[in-house]
């Protein structure tokens, strides 16, 4: 029964995963979460319409060049990747 509960567990959490790529993971560096918050972020403020608008006005500039900026502010929103251990 347990072995069950177990493996129903590790296969809602794969699904869980799978359908949202944010999640995370034991093996997420802390510069991929910082990343994933800062692209959700950036999207959310995107998606509604209010925030956009109280963001453009508190940086004095139109709703499409704020949508324009965060959109390209989601490539990179925590600089280049820093290098790669090789084990």
């Amino acid at each position: 029964m347990a072995s069950e509960l177990r493996y129903t567990a590790n296969t809602q959490t794969a699904q869980l995963h799978a359908r949202y790529t944010g999640t995370g993971h034991a093996d997420v560096t802390k510069y991929e979460w910082m990343t994933h918050q800062h692209r959700d972020t950036s999207s959310s403020i995107v998606g509604h319409p209010a925030l956009l608008q109280y963001l453009s006005i508190a940086d004095g500039e139109s709703t499409a060049r704020t949508k324009f900026e965060l959109t390209e502010r989601m490539l990179q929103p925590c600089g280049p990747p820093p290098p790669k251990e090789d084990d």
